[in-house]
């Protein structure tokens, strides 16, 4: 079977920096309460649950859910590191096409600790092992944590490939600043110029200042995925469809070609758009509104090219043509991104879900990108794994 899949309900969270927020499981519970709300359903309507979280142990998830009832569903707990979220909700989608369930509920969250990334389990190579011999390889800076390695080394790539400027990444961070403004569930909200990007203290001197990458985040997001079928029935709103939805890995060339920006996964990136144009029936220019992963702004460049938002090399062009904000081709990340809103790594997907169904309603406030009929959402993990989902707007 291939049942349309609908977004019913959306609900978030602020995000908070570490040490501010409330426990995960609380978090998770306020987000799906949320998005209960926003469907107009009960829990116990809910027949399948996906809780997407990078950091704990196991079960978190039914925890979290447990605040909210039980009533005895599958709860399944996803873990596919930054790109958590998104799979969550790519196993969600799936079970509501596939008509294994009628209403499944996918959500993140995410208690994180102040500072960069780092593996909890010492005691075994980890799963990022490969990629950090190319990196070590190709870069050095072994003193830098792994995530500045390689996002800022893939920058680097494509500074010395095809001659893109610090600022130009600078200005990525600056417009992500300013649509932050705008989203009252941001972490940072202050507006920020390109000259104060790159005043910024050094992360990795002459490659990456430390306004260029994202925060450590806490918070939550949640979304509920109905069948047409169960949304005629039960009187819920059909004017959000998942027109396409594709997840991708690695491939060869993420490490055989030993280039920093195939490390970063840009082909997955490439390979996953391609499958979600074709599965909706579209390309990238006929897409309105953007929310991409960029954990860091070299990446948010890097992604435009994956997405083929334009070709290899000219994603400078585009920033500076203003093709990635209003009045442009293409408004991305209006929630302010990675950079802005934040990133607790197990919500993020769902994040972007909450803010590109609020763009296909129409209900964005501030952050509305006028006439938008089709969304774009990309949500990567390293290790690896990228969604790219496209939502469609149906007229009542």
């Amino acid at each position: 079977m291939t049942n349309k899949v609908f977004v019913a309900g959306v609900g978030m969270i602020p995000f908070k920096k570490p040490g501010t927020s409330e426990s995960y499981d609380q978090m998770g519970a306020q987000a799906v309460k949320l998005a209960l709300a926003d469907a107009g359903i009960a829990y116990e309507q809910v027949q399948q649950a996906y809780a997407g979280y990078v950091y704990g142990d196991s079960t978190c998830g039914q925890k979290a859910l447990y605040r909210v009832g039980m009533s005895g569903i599958p709860v399944l707990n996803v873990n596919n590191n930054c790109a958590t979220g998104s799979s969550a909700l790519f196993m969600a989608r799936q079970a509501v096409q596939s008509g294994a369930v009628d209403v499944a509920l996918a959500f993140g969250f995410e208690q994180m600790n102040p500072g960069a990334l780092k593996s909890v389990w010492t005691d075994r190579a980890p799963a990022l092992e490969r990629a950090n011999d190319v990196v070590n390889e190709l870069e050095g800076n072994g003193e830098l944590p792994n995530a500045i390695r390689q996002f800022a080394g893939a920058g680097q790539a494509h500074m010395r490939k095809y001659g893109t400027r610090l600022e130009t990444f600078a200005k990525i961070r600056a417009k992500a600043s300013r649509h932050a403004a705008n989203n009252p569930l941001a972490l940072f909200r202050t507006e920020l110029s390109t000259e104060e990007v790159m005043a910024a203290p050094w992360l990795w001197e002459g490659v990456l200042t430390r306004l260029m990458a994202c925060p450590p985040t806490c918070g939550s997001a949640a979304a509920i995925l109905v069948s047409e079928k169960f949304a005629r029935q039960h009187g819920l709103r059909t004017d959000v469809l998942i027109a396409g939805q594709a997840m991708a890995t690695d491939l060869p060339s993420t490490y055989d070609a030993k280039d920093m920006i195939r490390v970063v996964g840009f082909d997955m990136t490439a390979l996953a758009a391609r499958q979600a144009y074709e599965q909706a029936g579209v390309g990238p220019e006929d897409i309105d509104v953007i929310e991409l992963h960029d954990c860091f702004a070299q990446n948010e460049l890097l992604t435009y090219e994956g997405l083929g938002l334009c070709a290899e090399g000219e994603g400078e062009k585009l920033v500076n043509d203003g093709d990635n904000t209003y009045g442009g081709r293409w408004v991305t990340n209006p929630s302010g991104g990675l950079l802005s809103k934040g990133h607790p790594l197990g919500a993020t997907g769902l994040a972007q879900c909450y803010e590109l169904t609020h763009q296909m309603r129409g209900t964005a406030d501030k952050r509305q990108v006028a006439g938008a009929k089709l969304a774009l959402q990309h949500n990567l993990g390293l290790g690896g794994a990228g969604v790219v989902t496209i939502y469609q707007k149906v007229s009542a």
